[in-house]
C-alpha cells in the first residue's frame, strides 16, 4: 500500500500536496500561519504555495485574507470519485449490508489517518452517509487498523515514529501485535471503548488493497463470523 520510490521525491510536489490536503481537511477557513504551523513548515513557502493553489482555483481566499478550498478542489473531488468508479460501484452494495441493523463504512488510509468516504448509521438515508465523516486517527478505527495491517511492521513502525499511538497506551510494540492477530484472522475486530462501547468488524478490500468496509455496532463475538462473510461477499463485489 505503500510504494517505495524508484528515485528521488520531488519535495516541492510533497509539501504542495502536503498544503492541499492540511487545507481540504480543515473545518474553517485557515490563514498562512496557523496551516505553516499545523504542517511544521516555513511560513513564507506555505504562503507562495496557497497563492499558487489560488491561482489554480483549487484554493479560495476569503474576505479576512484566509483559505478555504476553491472550486477547483471540489472538481478534482468530483473527478476522482467519477474516474475510480468506487463509490458508484460500492453504494448499492452498502446499503444492502444496512439490512443488519448496524453503521455501515468504508474508508481508506491516508499516513496515519481513515478517510471515510461513506459511514452511514442506522435511520439515515444512504445518501448522508456520503462524506459524513473526516479524517480520523487510523488506530481509533477498525478500518485503519485492518488497512494498517497491509502494510509490514517496519513501515508500521517509521508511520507512528516519534508519535503517540491512539488507543495503544503501551505504544509501538502493542500496536504492533494486534496488527498480526489482525492478519492472522484476515479482519479486524475493535472494541471502542467509549460512552457507545461497541464493537467494529471490518476487512480490507481490493487486489491490491485500496480501502476497507465495516460494520459497527453491538456486535457479540457470536456474531462476528456471519458478519464478516458479509463484508467479503460485499468487498468482491464492488471489486
Amino acid at each position: 500500500m505503500r510504494t517505495k520510490p524508484n528515485a528521488q521525491p520531488n519535495q516541492s510536489l510533497i509539501d504542495g500536496i502536503a498544503t492541499l490536503q492540511a487545507l481540504a481537511s480543515s473545518p474553517e477557513p485557515v490563514g498562512c500561519r496557523e496551516l505553516a504551523r499545523q504542517l511544521g513548515a516555513n511560513p513564507t513557502r506555505v504562503n507562495r504555495l496557497l497563492k499558487t493553489l489560488a491561482y489554480l482555483g483549487i484554493a479560495r481566499q476569503t474576505a479576512d485574507r484566509k483559505y478555504t478550498p476553491g472550486p477547483g478542489m471540489h472538481v478534482l473531488a468530483a473527478q476522482s470519485l467519477f474516474a475510480s468508479g468506487l463509490i458508484r460501484r460500492a453504494m448499492p452494495v452498502l446499503e444492502s449490508l444496512r439490512r443488519f441493523g448496524h453503521t455501515v463504512a468504508m474508508g481508506v488510509l491516508w499516513n496515519d489517518s481513515v478517510s471515510y468516504l461513506f459511514h452511514a448509521p442506522p435511520g439515515i438515508e444512504a445518501a448522508r452517509g456520503l462524506g459524513r465523516i473526516g479524517l480520523l486517527p487510523a488506530t481509533t478505527s477498525g478500518i485503519g487498523i485492518v488497512l494498517l495491517s497491509q502494510l509490514t511492521d517496519e513501515d508500521v513502525r517509521e508511520l507512528y515514529r516519534d508519535k503517540p499511538i491512539p488507543m495503544f497506551p503501551e505504544g509501538i510494540e502493542q500496536l504492533l501485535r494486534a496488527l498480526a492477530q489482525t492478519r492472522a484472522q484476515g479482519y479486524a475486530r475493535v472494541h471502542v471503548a467509549d460512552e457507545r462501547d461497541h464493537h467494529v468488524v471490518a476487512i480490507a478490500m481490493g487486489d491490491p488493497v485500496h480501502a476497507g468496509i465495516a460494520m459497527s455496532g453491538w456486535i457479540p463475538e457470536t456474531a462476528t463470523a456471519e458478519l464478516v462473510k458479509a463484508l467479503r461477499e460485499a468487498a468482491t463485489e464492488i471489486g
